[in-house]
């Protein structure tokens, strides 16, 4: 299934790759692909981490769906229960770490022995298989730190993908369990900043370059130890200066009103922003305008006055057409017309008016 293994392959063959996963997904009724799909076609095709996130990203550009739930819409949400895991986690980072680290690397033997004991049920294997690949969330979690979730909570979700991993991995295939399970913690954890960290979601190009931006920049900050500026990243990543701008746009985080600010943080954010509430002198000098516009407009002639009132909605009412203000009035169109011109010529001349001039 997928590619035949090609030493020689590289992102040069992403468009055949493009056109043999999409002929695939669109001849389903939901247009989705499996993870799995996609992880053997990547894995036989000898792509590298960009060239597979590259390759996703082009199929969604297609109106596919890749996802872990392909053709099971009412599938359960995996829950992962750890009592001593999810207690040191809620803790610290360092006391994460410490746990990881008393579960070292599986050998492809113990790979195969543990997906077979997972495949007939064994709970146990799959918590070794789970444990044991920790550091692979830990390592794809820290590329996406800045995305406005903190980093535990991507390792979060990251493990929740990696579970599911652990459940649908078939040894079988030959591949390597880690190859496999990087598009189920990578499916997972962008999943999780796409539903909880952005409030405005963005096109898939954009946040394709918003990643390779980050991690051009991760790279700069190690090699120069300070700051990048965006002419630097552009170069370095190969892309257009506009294009490193528009990413950061698209990246202005959205922030709650009811954030707390202050070293007490006893103020909410949305406190200190203006309220659309008129203030107390704005108040006044609209009802100052109001009542010199009643007392000019007691000036016309009372079939003057009432076309100038439907035509403009004075009283409230929505501003009304001139057939309907001749239908109201009993008067032709034409008539309604020249009555609203001889009006407001009158009122421009008006004293009462004369003040509301400069402000208009």
């Amino acid at each position: 299934m997928g590619a035949e293994p090609d030493s020689s392959t590289s992102s040069d063959a992403l468009p055949e790759l493009v056109e043999e996963l999409s002929q695939r997904g669109e001849t389903r009724a939901d247009r989705c692909l499996s993870l799995s799909e996609l992880s053997e076609v990547v894995q036989a095709a000898e792509l590298d981490e960009d060239e597979a996130q590259l390759l996703q990203d082009l199929l969604e550009q297609r109106g596919l769906e890749v996802r872990d739930d392909c053709g099971h819409p009412e599938v359960e949400q995996t829950s992962y229960v750890n009592d001593e895991l999810a207690g040191r986690t809620t803790d610290a980072m360092s006391l994460f770490l410490q746990e990881v680290r008393r579960y070292p690397l599986l050998s492809r033997e113990q790979e195969v022995e543990l997906a077979q004991r997972v495949e007939r049920g064994d709970l146990e294997a799959k918590d070794r298989m789970v444990n044991s690949n920790l550091r692979l969330v830990i390592s794809h979690a820290r590329k996406y730190q800045g995305h406005d979730l903190p980093l535990l909570d991507l390792i979060q979700e990251g493990i929740l993908g990696l579970i599911r991993a652990a459940e649908k991995f078939d040894y079988r295939k030959g591949f390597k369990f880690s190859t496999y399970a990087t598009f189920w913690i990578r499916q997972a954890i962008q999943r999780a900043i796409d539903n909880r960290a952005r409030t405005i979601r963005i096109p898939v190009t954009i946040g394709q370059r918003e990643r390779k931006i980050a991690r051009v920049q991760r790279e700069l900050i190690a090699q120069t130890g300070r700051e990048p500026s965006d002419e630097e990243i552009a170069q370095a990543a190969e892309l257009e200066l506009e294009d490193v701008r528009e990413a950061r746009e698209a990246a202005r985080v959205v922030t709650s009103l009811d954030r707390p600010v202050g070293e007490q943080e006893e103020t909410r954010f949305g406190d200190l922003l203006a309220s659309d509430e008129r203030g107390p002198e704005e108040e006044v000098d609209i009802s100052l305008r109001v009542d010199a516009l009643r007392r000019a407009l007691e000036q016309l002639p009372e079939t003057e006055r009432e076309v100038v009132k439907l035509r403009y909605g004075i009283d409230g009412d929505d501003p009304t057409p001139l057939s309907e203000a001749g239908r109201r009035l009993g008067i032709s169109q034409e008539a309604v017309r020249r009555l609203e011109r001889k009006a407001l010529s009158e009122l421009a001349a008006s004293r009462e008016l004369e003040a509301l001039r400069p402000a208009a």
